[in-house]
């Protein structure tokens, strides 16, 4: 697993493992991500299917529980598929976007 610090952004990335074990991995080490908003980087993964985001529904529902943000990064994937409850970008500009926009709305109490 691939770790870079951006503020108060994670973002987490694999290389070779399978989806199931990056999750497993973020899960065992949560308490060092759990107060940065996190990306989830999937674009170096030749396949994702919908079963492997859905993968990520239960970290991601914890995770914005806590008032962080929780973005998946993958071209992958078709996103008029993605689950509502999820947020499943193409890039990881767009993946900031989100965060901001996020960050944006809880300032203002939404």
């Amino acid at each position: 697993m691939i770790i870079d610090r951006d503020g108060n952004i994670t973002i987490l990335a694999q290389e070779k493992a399978s989806v199931k074990t990056l999750v497993n991995n973020i899960e065992q080490a949560y308490d060092k991500y759990k107060n940065y908003h996190l990306i989830v980087r999937l674009s170096s993964l030749d396949k994702i299917t919908l079963e492997d985001i859905i993968e990520f529904l239960r970290l991601s529902n914890n995770h914005r529980a806590d008032k962080k943000s929780f973005v998946i990064v993958s071209d992958q994937v078709d996103l008029d598929n993605m689950p509502d409850e999820i947020v499943v970008v193409p890039t990881i500009q767009e993946a900031y976007d989100i965060i901001e926009m996020e960050d944006m709305e809880r300032d203002l109490g939404f």
